[in-house]
């Protein structure tokens, strides 16, 4: 007797979403509304346990996997969020990015997310966006600060703040499966932005919006900056601990 076919694809792209208290949860559900699109793909939202996590606005989200049950990647992603200031200096969190992102094919980092990407050493040398209001800090993790929506350096894709997701994943998209998929998901979610209002960048929105943005969010970027400089210190003792471990014989451990 012949078994009746599965309708269900094969698993083609495996995406690895990260999940982390108060994170900002456009961030992650609209790189995840696209991934989960693409046919073949398996999209797991990872955090350390399985219990709920709660977002910056209060929604809470239910991680799929833990680190420990992480399989084999073909993406990451690191969303971003007011939860970043702790997760910059989450040891756990950033030795499970960098073992993971050593085997990944294509590493992400959404709006502020690209900062904890800094923190666990993966910017070192590149190019790499973030949200406008906390772009500057790249440079503290050795990376080059870039003002545009999406920046692509080698297999890491970062972009701009919050709905800017959605294009660094459409991108990654178009890398991994081809334009036509991509163009498919986009017009599967009628991805057209018209937005009310020219006002999504400081220089469209004009000093008074934006200092007045900048004065409802000071507190929350004293906090980030208190916690990008105790993460960047950190990172570079431990790559200067490495370094000083390192065979005397010129050849450095892989």
């Amino acid at each position: 007797m012949t078994e009746p076919q599965s309708s269900t694809p094969p698993v083609t792209l495996r995406a690895g979403l990260l999940l982390f208290p108060r994170l900002t949860q456009l961030d992650l559900t609209g790189p995840y509304e696209v991934l989960a699109r693409v046919p073949g793909a398996r999209v797991d939202l990872l955090w350390k346990t399985l219990e709920p996590v709660a977002a910056d606005t209060g929604l809470r989200l239910l991680p799929t996997t833990t680190f420990d049950d992480c399989p084999e990647l073909d993406l990451l992603l690191v969303p971003g969020g007011a939860g970043v200031n702790d997760l910059m200096t989450d040891a756990e969190t950033l030795a499970f990015l960098s073992r993971t992102a050593a085997r990944t094919r294509w590493l992400a980092g959404v709006c502020t997310g690209s900062l904890v990407l800094g923190a666990a050493g993966l910017l070192r040398g590149r190019r790499a966006g973030s949200h406008w209001s906390s772009r500057h800090f790249l440079a503290a993790f050795g990376a080059t600060p870039v003002e545009e929506r999406v920046v692509v350096d080698g297999h890491v894709f970062t972009g701009g703040g919050v709905t800017a997701g959605i294009d660094v994943v459409l991108r990654i998209v178009a890398e991994l499966c081809g334009e036509t998929t991509a163009k498919a998901v986009q017009l599967s979610i009628e991805y057209d932005p018209e937005p009310p209002f020219d006002a999504g960048t400081p220089s469209a929105a004009g000093p008074e919006i934006t200092g007045f943005v900048r004065a409802r969010s000071a507190p929350m970027l004293e906090a980030r900056a208190r916690a990008v400089d105790v993460a960047s210190r950190a990172l570079a003792e431990g790559e200067g601990t490495r370094a000083c471990e390192a065979p005397r014989s010129g050849h450095l451990r892989a």
